[in-house]
């Protein structure tokens, strides 16, 4: 008979978010596979629980799997988390549910936090229609053609665009958005539900202005 797999949601931040549901299914898994053994080790030993890690990352996915799918075909049941956020939402993990799938292997989804939906509720855009692209391309070329093509899409169906970005490229993919999209309204929520939390609702010119003087840190998810 083959084991189960968990997918549990953990905090974006503030891990007072962690659901009762969550802390119960990793208290009594086999073990947890994560992104970081470091980040999962310190939120286990926070809500004092002791499992074996096994690591589980975009550069070591396709290694890890096979193995894992193994402990799940003796029964075990394992829990997968990544370093915040829901799993498989931009992070590892669709790879493994595929293959659980494929292997009749049960899943169950242990719902919470998503940096995502968290940014939508409080962004003050329309909620009923989001298109949400993880990470734009790193290279400028690829990720300008990904938002010229998803405008030429707003125009046609409103919708509202979700993504996240990296510090050291958050004003070059402003500079795209506002040549190329034009002077939006845009959102940008940084450091979601951690002391420095900062939701900013201006025109992306405005933005650009803004960072320019005040050097980007933190996680950034942006929505217009």
């Amino acid at each position: 008979m083959n084991g189960k797999l968990y997918l549990v949601a953990t905090p974006i931040g503030n891990l007072e978010d962690i659901t009762s549901r969550a802390i119960k299914t990793l208290e009594n898994v086999d073990l947890v596979v994560c992104e970081d053994t470091r980040r999962t080790g310190l939120l286990l030993s926070h809500f004092k629980i002791k499992k074996p890690l096994l690591p589980f990352f975009e550069e070591n996915e396709l290694r890890q799997l096979p193995k894992i799918i193994e402990r799940l075909k003796k029964s075990e049941v394992l829990a997968l988390v990544t370093d915040a956020g829901t799993p498989t939402i931009s992070d590892p993990g669709f790879r493994l549910v595929r293959e659980c799938i494929g292997q009749n292997i049960e899943i169950e989804a242990i719902p919470g936090p998503t940096a995502v939906v968290t940014a939508l509720s409080v962004s003050g855009l329309p909620t009923n229609r989001f298109l949400f692209l993880g990470y734009l391309p790193e290279k400028q070329g690829k990720r300008r053609s990904v938002l010229s093509q998803v405008c030429q899409m707003q125009k046609l169906m409103s919708f509202t665009v979700i993504f996240f970005e990296s510090p050291h490229r958050l004003l070059k993919t402003l500079a795209d958005i506002l040549e190329i999209c034009g002077d939006y309204d845009i959102v940008i929520a940084r450091e979601l539900t951690k002391i420095h939390e900062e939701v900013r609702r201006e025109k992306v010119s405005q933005a650009i202005k803004h960072f320019s003087n005040t050097p980007p840190k933190g996680e950034f998810t942006l929505l217009f």
